[in-house]
């Protein structure tokens, strides 16, 4: 299969398992990319039946309003059955890397919300060890010189996405060179950043699925 074929094919993987644990008074949560993207279009070709959804992007709310789904306010949702979404890297012990989208603050905290963490990835995600992905981190516009500064002295560089501001109107610095041997230990480091909102290691929001779009086919795995 090429790379988007994976990609479909484990939306309509995820959509099957959705459709099977979804009840009417259930909430999902929806992440954001073009692997999501498949996951939408095929959760909406089963229709199948839940009271709304909490979207982490603009975008994926776009889409979702599309196929007539209900947005939901996630600060009045007290619980999110599942979250689907997708991640750029994801290590053996199912610590990911997100944000490239620039949405990482919304998806983890739709992730720390839910129930249940399905992550839908293509095989090109997997690694072995996190850090080959440029970490992205949004923070306060005003700090991005100290923060810069922060990352330099973890061995990190950081680069400004040009022309970018986030659905939360701040800016993306994305990181590389950080050494990911332990991503929870780094983790906890940056989130000690004055100026950081949130970052792109999932390491307390690992997912409890993963499902992979391969060669062979489409392959589940469970924590």
């Amino acid at each position: 299969m090429t790379q988007n074929e994976q990609k479909r094919a484990v939306g309509m993987a995820a959509a099957d398992l959705v459709d099977s644990i979804v009840g009417d008074s259930d909430v999902v949560g929806f992440g954001t990319g073009s692997t999501v993207k498949h996951f939408v279009d095929a959760l909406a070709e089963r229709q199948t039946t839940f009271q709304g959804a909490v979207s982490s992007s603009e975008v994926t709310t776009e889409q979702l309003q599309s196929y007539g789904i209900p947005i939901l306010d996630p600060s009045n949702v007290s619980s999110i059955r599942v979250y689907v979404d997708g991640a750029d890297e994801v290590d053996p012990h199912f610590n990911l890397i997100k944000g490239g989208g620039g949405a990482l603050t919304r998806e983890k905290i739709v992730a720390s919300m839910a129930q249940e963490f399905i992550c839908i990835v293509d095989e090109s995600k997997r690694v072995s060890e996190l850090g080959q992905f440029p970490l992205s981190v949004e923070i306060v516009p005003m700090a991005q010189a100290l923060v810069s500064g922060e990352f330099a002295r973890l061995g990190g560089i950081a680069q400004l996405r040009d022309s970018f501001v986030t659905d939360n109107g701040n800016v993306i610095l994305d990181v590389t060179g950080l050494n990911l041997r332990d991503p929870a230990s780094m983790d906890r480091q940056i989130n000690e950043i004055v100026g950081v909102v949130c970052h792109g290691i999932f390491a307390r929001q690992r997912p409890q699925k993963l499902i992979v779009g391969t060669q062979r086919g489409v392959e589940v795995e469970i924590r």
